[in-house]
Protein backbone atom coordinates (compact mmCIF):
# COMPACT_ATOMS: atom_id res chain seq x y z
CA UNK A 1 0.00 0.00 0.00
CA UNK A 2 1.41 3.38 -1.03
CA UNK A 3 1.03 5.95 1.74
CA UNK A 4 2.71 8.99 3.14
CA UNK A 5 3.68 8.72 6.80
CA UNK A 6 3.83 11.33 9.56
CA UNK A 7 6.59 10.02 11.79
CA UNK A 8 5.81 12.49 14.60
CA UNK A 9 2.23 11.31 15.05
CA UNK A 10 2.31 7.80 13.56
CA UNK A 11 -0.43 8.71 11.06
CA UNK A 12 -0.66 7.15 7.61
CA UNK A 13 -2.25 9.19 4.82
CA UNK A 14 -3.31 7.85 1.45
CA UNK A 15 -3.09 9.87 -1.77
CA UNK A 16 -6.51 11.47 -2.12
CA UNK A 17 -7.56 12.03 -5.75
CA UNK A 18 -11.12 12.95 -4.74
CA UNK A 19 -12.87 15.71 -6.67
CA UNK A 20 -14.10 17.47 -3.54
CA UNK A 21 -14.06 17.84 -0.67
CA UNK A 22 -10.45 17.41 -1.63
CA UNK A 23 -6.94 17.21 -0.28
CA UNK A 24 -5.75 20.06 1.96
CA UNK A 25 -2.12 21.07 2.57
CA UNK A 26 -0.69 19.00 5.42
CA UNK A 27 0.88 22.07 7.13
CA UNK A 28 -2.60 23.62 7.20
CA UNK A 29 -4.10 20.51 8.79
CA UNK A 30 -1.30 20.41 11.34
CA UNK A 31 -1.83 24.04 12.35
CA UNK A 32 -5.58 23.53 12.57
CA UNK A 33 -5.00 20.49 14.77
CA UNK A 34 -2.89 22.60 17.13
CA UNK A 35 -5.55 25.33 17.28
CA UNK A 36 -8.53 23.01 17.54
CA UNK A 37 -8.48 22.81 21.31
CA UNK A 38 -7.31 26.35 21.98
CA UNK A 39 -6.24 29.26 19.79
CA UNK A 40 -2.97 30.77 21.06
CA UNK A 41 -3.70 33.58 23.48
CA UNK A 42 -7.46 33.00 23.34
CA UNK A 43 -8.06 30.00 25.56
CA UNK A 44 -10.82 28.44 23.49
CA UNK A 45 -11.18 26.47 20.30
CA UNK A 46 -11.51 28.17 16.93
CA UNK A 47 -14.80 26.25 16.76
CA UNK A 48 -16.03 28.14 19.81
CA UNK A 49 -15.05 31.76 19.23
CA UNK A 50 -17.71 34.37 18.49
CA UNK A 51 -17.91 35.72 14.98
CA UNK A 52 -18.26 39.14 16.63
CA UNK A 53 -15.00 38.80 18.53
CA UNK A 54 -11.84 40.75 17.72
CA UNK A 55 -10.10 37.41 17.21
CA UNK A 56 -12.39 36.34 14.39
CA UNK A 57 -12.46 39.80 12.86
CA UNK A 58 -8.68 39.55 12.55
CA UNK A 59 -9.01 36.08 11.03
CA UNK A 60 -11.49 37.10 8.34
CA UNK A 61 -9.77 40.42 7.60
CA UNK A 62 -6.38 38.72 7.26
CA UNK A 63 -7.89 36.07 4.98
CA UNK A 64 -9.36 38.79 2.77
CA UNK A 65 -6.08 40.71 2.67
CA UNK A 66 -4.18 37.59 1.64
CA UNK A 67 -6.77 36.77 -1.03
CA UNK A 68 -6.41 40.28 -2.43
CA UNK A 69 -2.62 39.97 -2.43
CA UNK A 70 -2.58 36.54 -4.08
CA UNK A 71 -4.95 37.47 -6.91
CA UNK A 72 -3.92 41.13 -7.25
CA UNK A 73 -7.59 42.08 -6.80
CA UNK A 74 -8.36 45.68 -7.82
CA UNK A 75 -9.77 48.05 -5.22
CA UNK A 76 -13.13 48.18 -6.98
CA UNK A 77 -13.96 44.58 -6.08
CA UNK A 78 -15.60 43.15 -2.99
CA UNK A 79 -14.43 39.91 -1.34
CA UNK A 80 -17.37 38.04 0.16
CA UNK A 81 -17.46 34.90 2.31
CA UNK A 82 -20.88 33.28 1.82
CA UNK A 83 -22.69 30.04 2.60
CA UNK A 84 -24.64 27.67 0.40
CA UNK A 85 -21.86 26.51 -1.90
CA UNK A 86 -21.48 27.35 -5.56
CA UNK A 87 -24.93 25.84 -6.11
CA UNK A 88 -26.53 28.71 -4.20
CA UNK A 89 -24.68 31.10 -6.49
CA UNK A 90 -26.58 29.58 -9.41
CA UNK A 91 -29.57 31.46 -7.96
CA UNK A 92 -27.84 34.45 -6.36
CA UNK A 93 -26.18 35.53 -9.60
CA UNK A 94 -29.43 36.07 -11.56
CA UNK A 95 -31.25 37.31 -8.46
CA UNK A 96 -28.67 40.09 -8.08
CA UNK A 97 -27.54 40.74 -11.66
CA UNK A 98 -30.46 39.97 -13.99
CA UNK A 99 -32.71 43.05 -14.33
CA UNK A 100 -36.40 42.93 -15.16
CA UNK A 101 -36.76 42.88 -18.92
CA UNK A 102 -33.12 41.96 -19.43
CA UNK A 103 -31.44 38.66 -20.30
CA UNK A 104 -28.19 36.80 -19.67
CA UNK A 105 -26.05 34.53 -21.86
CA UNK A 106 -24.89 31.13 -20.60
CA UNK A 107 -22.18 28.97 -22.16
CA UNK A 108 -22.82 25.29 -21.38
CA UNK A 109 -19.72 23.11 -21.02
CA UNK A 110 -20.89 20.48 -18.56
CA UNK A 111 -23.32 19.41 -15.86
CA UNK A 112 -22.69 22.34 -13.52
CA UNK A 113 -23.16 25.01 -16.17
CA UNK A 114 -26.41 23.28 -17.16
CA UNK A 115 -27.56 23.41 -13.55
CA UNK A 116 -26.65 27.09 -13.34
CA UNK A 117 -28.62 27.76 -16.53
CA UNK A 118 -31.66 25.85 -15.28
CA UNK A 119 -31.64 27.76 -11.99
CA UNK A 120 -31.27 31.13 -13.71
CA UNK A 121 -34.35 30.44 -15.85
CA UNK A 122 -36.44 30.70 -12.68
CA UNK A 123 -35.54 34.40 -12.32
CA UNK A 124 -35.61 35.80 -15.84
CA UNK A 125 -34.68 35.40 -19.47
CA UNK A 126 -31.52 33.44 -20.21
CA UNK A 127 -30.04 32.23 -23.50
CA UNK A 128 -27.74 29.38 -24.44
CA UNK A 129 -24.95 31.30 -26.14
CA UNK A 130 -22.97 28.16 -26.87
CA UNK A 131 -22.78 24.49 -25.90
CA UNK A 132 -20.72 21.39 -26.57
CA UNK A 133 -23.34 18.95 -25.33
CA UNK A 134 -23.50 17.24 -28.73
CA UNK A 135 -19.86 16.31 -28.19
CA UNK A 136 -20.69 14.96 -24.72
CA UNK A 137 -18.92 17.99 -23.24
CA UNK A 138 -15.53 16.58 -24.23
CA UNK A 139 -14.28 20.03 -25.26
CA UNK A 140 -14.58 23.75 -24.67
CA UNK A 141 -16.29 25.64 -27.53
CA UNK A 142 -14.29 27.79 -29.88
CA UNK A 143 -15.10 31.49 -29.67
CA UNK A 144 -16.41 31.32 -33.24
CA UNK A 145 -19.13 28.92 -32.07
CA UNK A 146 -20.53 31.37 -29.54
CA UNK A 147 -23.47 33.71 -30.02
CA UNK A 148 -22.80 36.40 -27.42
CA UNK A 149 -25.07 39.42 -27.39
CA UNK A 150 -23.64 42.88 -26.55
CA UNK A 151 -26.75 43.88 -24.57
CA UNK A 152 -26.72 40.85 -22.24
CA UNK A 153 -26.72 41.62 -18.52
CA UNK A 154 -23.84 39.17 -18.10
CA UNK A 155 -22.20 36.08 -19.61
CA UNK A 156 -21.90 33.02 -17.37
CA UNK A 157 -19.23 30.34 -17.81
CA UNK A 158 -17.83 27.45 -15.79
CA UNK A 159 -14.06 27.74 -15.95
CA UNK A 160 -13.26 24.08 -15.21
CA UNK A 161 -15.54 21.06 -15.55
CA UNK A 162 -14.78 18.51 -12.87
CA UNK A 163 -16.98 15.76 -14.30
CA UNK A 164 -15.71 15.88 -17.88
CA UNK A 165 -12.12 16.96 -17.26
CA UNK A 166 -12.19 20.08 -19.43
CA UNK A 167 -11.01 23.61 -18.74
CA UNK A 168 -11.04 26.89 -20.64
CA UNK A 169 -7.47 27.17 -22.04
CA UNK A 170 -7.85 30.95 -22.03
CA UNK A 171 -10.76 32.74 -20.44
CA UNK A 172 -13.47 34.08 -22.70
CA UNK A 173 -13.31 37.77 -23.63
CA UNK A 174 -16.80 39.25 -23.23
CA UNK A 175 -15.93 42.88 -23.93
CA UNK A 176 -18.11 45.31 -22.01
CA UNK A 177 -20.54 42.60 -20.86
CA UNK A 178 -19.74 41.43 -17.30
CA UNK A 179 -18.23 37.96 -17.23
CA UNK A 180 -19.49 35.72 -14.42
CA UNK A 181 -17.36 32.65 -13.77
CA UNK A 182 -18.04 29.59 -11.64
CA UNK A 183 -14.40 28.88 -10.81
CA UNK A 184 -15.06 26.35 -8.08
CA UNK A 185 -12.60 23.71 -9.23
CA UNK A 186 -9.69 25.77 -10.57
CA UNK A 187 -9.77 29.05 -8.62
CA UNK A 188 -6.29 30.03 -7.37
CA UNK A 189 -4.69 27.19 -9.32
CA UNK A 190 -2.99 29.79 -11.51
CA UNK A 191 -2.92 33.59 -11.89
CA UNK A 192 -6.28 35.11 -12.79
CA UNK A 193 -7.16 38.48 -14.32
CA UNK A 194 -9.88 39.51 -11.90
CA UNK A 195 -10.47 42.80 -13.74
CA UNK A 196 -11.83 40.88 -16.76
CA UNK A 197 -14.65 39.53 -14.61
CA UNK A 198 -17.78 40.97 -13.11
CA UNK A 199 -18.24 38.16 -10.60
CA UNK A 200 -16.14 35.11 -9.75
CA UNK A 201 -17.49 32.52 -7.33
CA UNK A 202 -16.04 29.30 -5.99
CA UNK A 203 -16.93 26.69 -3.43
CA UNK A 204 -13.88 26.40 -1.22
CA UNK A 205 -13.58 22.61 -1.16
CA UNK A 206 -11.24 22.20 -4.12
CA UNK A 207 -8.33 24.65 -3.85
CA UNK A 208 -9.31 27.16 -1.18
CA UNK A 209 -10.23 25.25 1.97
CA UNK A 210 -12.93 22.94 3.31
CA UNK A 211 -16.56 22.62 2.36
CA UNK A 212 -18.86 25.12 4.02
CA UNK A 213 -17.79 28.51 2.69
CA UNK A 214 -18.06 30.06 -0.76
CA UNK A 215 -15.75 32.81 -1.95
CA UNK A 216 -17.29 35.50 -4.18
CA UNK A 217 -15.37 38.31 -5.84
CA UNK A 218 -17.78 40.92 -7.17
CA UNK A 219 -17.25 44.22 -8.93
CA UNK A 220 -18.52 47.00 -6.68
CA UNK A 221 -21.08 48.37 -9.15
CA UNK A 222 -22.61 44.90 -9.58
CA UNK A 223 -23.02 44.47 -5.84
CA UNK A 224 -25.63 47.22 -5.73
CA UNK A 225 -28.41 46.62 -8.19
CA UNK A 226 -30.63 43.92 -6.76
CA UNK A 227 -34.37 44.60 -6.47
CA UNK A 228 -35.67 45.69 -3.05
CA UNK A 229 -37.83 42.56 -2.87
CA UNK A 230 -34.80 40.28 -2.74
CA UNK A 231 -34.36 38.59 0.68
CA UNK A 232 -31.72 40.26 2.81
CA UNK A 233 -29.32 37.33 3.05
CA UNK A 234 -29.49 36.70 -0.72
CA UNK A 235 -28.18 40.17 -1.56
CA UNK A 236 -24.50 40.68 -2.36
CA UNK A 237 -24.93 44.18 -0.99
CA UNK A 238 -25.77 42.83 2.46
CA UNK A 239 -22.61 40.76 2.69
CA UNK A 240 -20.53 43.62 1.28
CA UNK A 241 -21.88 46.23 3.69
CA UNK A 242 -21.39 43.98 6.73
CA UNK A 243 -17.99 42.52 5.91
CA UNK A 244 -19.54 39.06 5.39
CA UNK A 245 -20.71 39.22 9.04
CA UNK A 246 -24.40 40.09 8.70
CA UNK A 247 -25.20 36.72 10.24
CA UNK A 248 -22.97 33.98 11.63
CA UNK A 249 -20.58 32.86 8.89
CA UNK A 250 -18.98 29.39 8.72
CA UNK A 251 -16.29 30.40 11.19
CA UNK A 252 -14.09 27.30 11.06
CA UNK A 253 -14.21 27.12 7.25
CA UNK A 254 -13.18 30.78 6.94
CA UNK A 255 -10.35 30.18 9.42
CA UNK A 256 -9.08 27.28 7.29
CA UNK A 257 -9.32 29.33 4.10
CA UNK A 258 -7.11 31.88 5.82
CA UNK A 259 -4.53 29.19 6.61
CA UNK A 260 -4.59 27.95 3.00
CA UNK A 261 -4.01 31.52 1.77
CA UNK A 262 -0.93 31.78 4.01
CA UNK A 263 0.26 28.44 2.65
CA UNK A 264 -0.15 29.65 -0.93
CA UNK A 265 1.76 32.84 -0.23
CA UNK A 266 4.52 30.88 1.50
CA UNK A 267 4.84 28.54 -1.49
CA UNK A 268 5.39 31.13 -4.19
CA UNK A 269 1.85 32.29 -4.87
CA UNK A 270 -0.30 31.58 -7.90
CA UNK A 271 2.52 31.58 -10.47
CA UNK A 272 4.26 28.80 -8.59
CA UNK A 273 0.97 26.91 -8.21
CA UNK A 274 0.50 27.16 -11.98
CA UNK A 275 3.95 25.69 -12.59
CA UNK A 276 3.37 22.83 -10.18
CA UNK A 277 -0.10 22.08 -11.52
CA UNK A 278 1.10 22.12 -15.13
CA UNK A 279 3.93 19.75 -14.26
CA UNK A 280 1.60 17.32 -12.45
CA UNK A 281 -0.94 17.36 -15.27
CA UNK A 282 1.65 16.85 -18.01
CA UNK A 283 3.17 13.90 -16.15
CA UNK A 284 -0.21 12.20 -15.88
CA UNK A 285 -1.36 12.98 -19.42
CA UNK A 286 1.94 11.63 -20.76
CA UNK A 287 1.24 8.33 -19.00
CA UNK A 288 -2.25 8.22 -20.52
CA UNK A 289 -1.06 9.03 -24.03
CA UNK A 290 1.96 6.73 -24.24
CA UNK A 291 -0.04 3.76 -25.57
CA UNK A 292 -3.49 2.39 -26.34
CA UNK A 293 -4.38 0.91 -22.95
CA UNK A 294 -5.46 4.23 -21.42
CA UNK A 295 -7.61 6.74 -23.25
CA UNK A 296 -8.12 10.36 -22.23
CA UNK A 297 -11.77 11.41 -22.50
CA UNK A 298 -11.29 15.17 -22.96
CA UNK A 299 -10.23 16.81 -26.20
CA UNK A 300 -6.48 17.47 -26.08
CA UNK A 301 -7.00 21.24 -26.54
CA UNK A 302 -9.46 21.41 -23.65
CA UNK A 303 -7.81 19.19 -21.05
CA UNK A 304 -8.10 20.23 -17.43
CA UNK A 305 -5.05 20.66 -15.21
CA UNK A 306 -7.25 19.93 -12.19
CA UNK A 307 -9.34 16.88 -13.13
CA UNK A 308 -7.72 14.31 -15.40
CA UNK A 309 -10.30 11.93 -16.87
CA UNK A 310 -9.51 8.68 -18.67
CA UNK A 311 -10.86 5.24 -19.43
CA UNK A 312 -9.46 1.74 -19.75
CA UNK A 313 -10.25 -0.87 -22.45
CA UNK A 314 -13.41 -2.13 -20.72
CA UNK A 315 -15.71 -1.44 -17.79
CA UNK A 316 -14.30 -4.52 -16.11
CA UNK A 317 -10.82 -2.96 -16.34
CA UNK A 318 -12.19 0.34 -15.01
CA UNK A 319 -13.78 -1.34 -11.99
CA UNK A 320 -10.72 -3.40 -11.15
CA UNK A 321 -8.42 -0.39 -11.59
CA UNK A 322 -10.36 1.59 -8.96
CA UNK A 323 -10.37 -1.32 -6.53
CA UNK A 324 -6.69 -2.17 -6.86
CA UNK A 325 -5.62 1.47 -6.82
CA UNK A 326 -7.52 2.01 -3.55
CA UNK A 327 -5.83 -1.05 -2.06
CA UNK A 328 -2.51 0.56 -3.02
CA UNK A 329 -3.38 3.80 -1.24
CA UNK A 330 -4.55 5.72 -4.32
CA UNK A 331 -8.15 6.64 -3.47
CA UNK A 332 -10.91 8.69 -5.06
CA UNK A 333 -10.15 7.71 -8.65
CA UNK A 334 -13.59 6.50 -9.71
CA UNK A 335 -15.09 8.76 -12.38
CA UNK A 336 -18.35 10.60 -11.85
CA UNK A 337 -21.35 8.29 -11.98
CA UNK A 338 -22.68 10.07 -15.09
CA UNK A 339 -19.59 9.36 -17.23
CA UNK A 340 -17.74 6.47 -15.57
CA UNK A 341 -14.07 5.72 -16.10
CA UNK A 342 -11.40 7.29 -13.93
CA UNK A 343 -10.89 10.81 -12.64
CA UNK A 344 -7.72 11.97 -10.92
CA UNK A 345 -8.22 15.34 -9.24
CA UNK A 346 -4.85 16.96 -8.65
CA UNK A 347 -5.58 20.31 -7.03
CA UNK A 348 -3.02 22.70 -5.55
CA UNK A 349 -2.41 20.70 -2.38
CA UNK A 350 -2.08 17.35 -4.15
CA UNK A 351 1.61 16.33 -3.95
CA UNK A 352 3.71 15.56 -7.01
CA UNK A 353 4.81 12.28 -5.45
CA UNK A 354 1.17 11.22 -5.53
CA UNK A 355 1.08 11.72 -9.30
CA UNK A 356 4.32 9.75 -9.62
CA UNK A 357 2.79 6.94 -7.54
CA UNK A 358 -0.28 6.84 -9.78
CA UNK A 359 1.83 6.76 -12.95
CA UNK A 360 3.84 3.86 -11.56
CA UNK A 361 0.65 2.02 -10.63
CA UNK A 362 -0.78 2.61 -14.11
CA UNK A 363 2.29 1.10 -15.73
CA UNK A 364 2.13 -1.97 -13.50
CA UNK A 365 -1.62 -2.39 -13.95
CA UNK A 366 -1.20 -2.26 -17.73
CA UNK A 367 1.64 -4.77 -17.59
CA UNK A 368 -0.49 -7.19 -15.60
CA UNK A 369 -3.74 -6.60 -17.53
CA UNK A 370 -2.87 -5.46 -21.02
Amino acid sequence: MITTFDCTMGIERVFNFGAGPAVLPEPVLEEARRDLLSLPGVGMSVLEISHRSETFERIIQTAEADIRKLACIPDGYRVLFLSGGATQQFAMVPMNLLPAGGFADYVLTGAWSKKAFAEAKKFGAVRVAGTTERDEFARIPDSRELDLQPDAAYVHVTSNNTIYGTQWPTMLDTGDVPLVSDASSDFFSCPIDVARHGVIYAGAQKNLGPAGVTLVLARADLVRGAPDTLPTTMRYETASDHGSLYNTPPVFAVYLVGLVMKWLLGNGGLKEMARRNERKAQTLYAAIDRGDFYHGTANSQSRSRMNVTFRLPSEEHDTRFVQEAAAAGLVGLKGHRSVGGQRASIYNAFPEEGVDALVSFMAEFERMSG
